[in-house]
């Protein structure tokens, strides 16, 4: 079909273009808002400032179009191809995209809040600095891609594969991350508050001076962890794994550490007023100094701990075990 007669049918009201074909066509500073282009063949099209604002591209074939500054905000792209598309300063937002392929394409200083990417196929793309609020990533594939920088705050991550992604401060502040294999990864200074990290693999993983805040992170492994200095201020760390990580000098007050495993942990100089230690293990841990005013430790497991110089005060002990355990006056338990 030519250009002229989707045009001359546009004007007159029609809006169903569905399976048409304009591949390599230019259609750059056309408006085709609201118009029906579900499976439609635009190949190397150029669309460059194009209006495509809520229209429905359903399976469309986009496979190297030219999207530059495009309006494709609120589209419907469901399992569509993009592969190769350049995408630069596009306005993605509120866009469903889920299933679509974008290996291979630029979306350098697109507008990508809201975007909606359920399992969409993202490998090694550069996404460094964008603006992610909000976004839909869940079970999307982001391995290799460059997130530096980027805010990715509220967005839905579960689910989603990043390994060997690039992480370096992305603000995560809100972002929904249950069931991601991040182990060793750098998340030092970074605001993680309310974050939903439930069922994590954040073993060996760098926190150090990070917020985590009212953090969601319960049965998450976070053995060997650095978490030195880190705000878990009213945590949710039930179930939570941190054998041998390091929490020195942590707000922990307020967190619900119930049953969860803290053996062997670094605890010297934590702050644990107020906590949840209820069936707690802190066989051989470290809490020298450490505040424990008002914690619940019914049940808790204290086995060679070392308590010298910490603050029991306000906490009842009758249920904790203490067998092998230094008080904070230097004496054994026995």
């Amino acid at each position: 079909m030519e250009i002229s007669d989707v045009l001359k049918r546009y004007n007159n009201g029609d809006r169903d273009f569905r399976e048409i074909n304009l591949s390599k066509s230019n259609l750059s500073g056309m408006n085709l808002s609201y118009a029906n282009l579900s499976r439609s063949k635009l190949m190397e099209a150029h669309l460059a400032w194009s209006d495509l604002e809520r229209c429905f591209l359903l399976e469309a074939d986009l496979r190297g179009a030219f999207l530059y500054g495009a309006n494709l905000s609120f589209v419907k792209l469901k399992e569509g191809l993009l592969t190769e598309a350049d995408l630069t300063k596009a306005d993605l937002k509120g866009a469903q995209l889920h299933k679509v392929n974008l290996e291979g394409a630029t979306l350098s200083g697109a507008i990508l809040t809201w975007v909606n990417l359920y399992m969409a196929n993202l490998p090694a793309v550069n996404l460094c600095g964008a603006n992610l609020e909000g976004i839909n990533l869940r079970g999307a594939n982001l391995q290799k891609a460059n997130l530096n920088w980027s805010n990715l705050t509220g967005a839905r991550l579960s689910g989603a594969n990043l390994q060997g992604a690039k992480l370096y401060g992305i603000k995560l502040k809100g972002a929904f991350l249950n069931g991601l294999d991040l182990h060793g990864v750098n998340f030092s200074g970074m605001d993680l508050a309310q974050a939903k990290m439930s069922g994590m693999k954040l073993y060996g993983a760098d926190f150090s001076g990070s917020n985590l805040e009212s953090a969601f992170m319960r049965r998450s492994v976070m053995d060997k962890a650095n978490l030195k200095n880190v705000n878990l201020y009213q945590g949710q760390l039930k179930g939570a794994q941190f054998v041998q990580a390091n929490l020195m000098k942590s707000n922990l007050s307020e967190t619900d550490l119930r049953m969860s495993d803290l053996s062997f942990t670094n605890l010297n100089l934590v702050n644990l007023k107020g906590a949840d230690l209820t069936g707690a293990n802190l066989h051989g841990a470290y809490l020298w100094g450490a505040c424990l005013d008002g914690a619940t430790v019914a049940g808790a497991n204290f086995t060679g701990a070392n308590l010298r110089d910490a603050d029991l005060s306000g906490i009842n002990l009758s249920d904790a075990i203490l067998t092998g355990a230094t008080m904070p006056d230097g004496k054994i338990h026995f």
